[in-house]
């Protein structure tokens, strides 16, 4: 061997060791996690979202659930995946990286991540929640029941499962059940808008466009910003004989979003041809009041000695958790947010702000 091979081959030897010693080091780190400090791990080798550092630098908890906040997708599950390579005992990683991939378009594997996390934590409630809606989008309503019917055996007051169990019951063809599951749900929470939107889909989709009228107008009145919901009262409304009512439904939703293409549609029917105007104009704020009214009346099977129940989102949770709590204008909590029933006449609206994603 020449001299100068032999000087090659010392230098590749020691460059292997070093990078060896790199791999092997582990930093301490706090994440916000379920009030738990988890290590930081030293990032894999391999290539990396253009969004995310090197792959030499350490696949935190808090960088991951930064790029995902990003909007990062991909990104977000490559460094959740590192992650829990590192902090197999964490559930919120693997809810995460559930959470990540369900975003980034590969529900087998966020069905995966989330078992994970119920593996880790049986009573995990966003795991159980989201899993269930990735359930409902590969149509396997079924399992999604068995999801939340255990989220709502450790917690019937959840507004958020209620409302879940309304969406399902329905995909299963269960409307009545749908209904008492959309009321329940607006008994914990009389202003959870969502619901009264997801109510009004069914009754619209059973041709009952009169009775979607009052519970659409009153999450208009709470939400006046979301587009779908003008867009869902606008339907109603033109369904019910009150084109000049419903032309000015689609325009607010075409005001909040013009590229709202059903609404744009909606507008065309109802202010094109021979219209007639209603003879009598409709009261939608009457409607809404009467509505309010009528909730204060149903009944639910949620226990009344509900003191050893605890309340939803008042357990210690992480900052991953907050970032996909109840919320629909809040564009920095992008997931598990909302519940549709998919209604099957086109012109109606779905709202995906959940799987978007509901």
């Amino acid at each position: 061997m020449t001299r100068r091979s032999t000087a090659a081959l010392l230098t590749l030897t020691a460059m292997a060791v070093a990078s060896g010693c790199a791999r092997s080091k582990k930093n301490e780190t706090n994440s916000s996690s379920a009030g738990a400090s988890t290590p930081t791990v030293t990032a894999s080798t391999g290539s990396a979202s253009e969004s995310t550092a090197s792959s030499s630098s350490p696949a935190t908890y808090s960088r991951a659930e930064s790029t995902f906040k990003s909007g990062d997708y991909p990104g977000a599950a490559e460094l959740f995946t590192r992650y829990t390579e590192g902090n197999p005992e964490n559930p919120w990683g693997f809810y995460m990286l559930g959470v990540s991939s369900w975003k980034s378009g590969h529900p087998e594997e966020a069905i995966k991540a989330f078992d994970e996390a119920l593996q880790l934590d049986p009573d995990h409630r966003k795991s159980l929640f989201n899993s269930s809606r990735v359930f409902l989008e590969m149509n396997r309503p079924q399992d999604a029941l068995e999801r939340v019917d255990r989220a709502l055996g450790k917690e019937p007051m959840s507004n958020e499962g209620l409302r879940l169990l309304g969406r399902i019951r329905y995909q299963l063809g269960q409307v009545p059940d749908a209904i008492e599951a959309y009321h329940s749900a607006l008994t914990v929470d009389p202003q959870d808008a969502w619901a009264m939107n997801n109510l009004g889909l069914i009754l619209l989709d059973q041709n009952r466009s009169e009775e979607a009228i009052p519970p659409l107008a009153r999450a208009v009145e709470l939400k006046p910003h979301a587009p779908v919901f003008q867009n869902n009262l606008g339907m109603a409304l033109e369904r019910s004989g009150y084109p000049v009512a419903a032309s000015k439904a689609y325009e607010a939703a075409l005001a909040l979003d013009s590229t709202y293409q059903k609404a744009s549609v909606g507008l065309a029917r109802v202010t094109g041809g021979a219209q007639q105007a209603e003879q009598t104009p409709i009261d939608l704020v009457t409607l809404s009041q009467q509505f309010q009214d009528e909730m204060a009346g149903w009944k639910s099977d949620i226990p009344n000695d509900s003191s050893d129940v605890e309340p939803v989102d008042s357990t210690n949770q992480s900052s991953s958790d907050s970032s996909t709590s109840e919320s629909v204008t809040d564009s920095t909590q992008p997931l598990g947010l909302s519940d549709s029933s998919r209604a099957s006449v086109g012109e109606i609206s779905d709202s995906l702000e959940d799987c978007q994603h509901d």
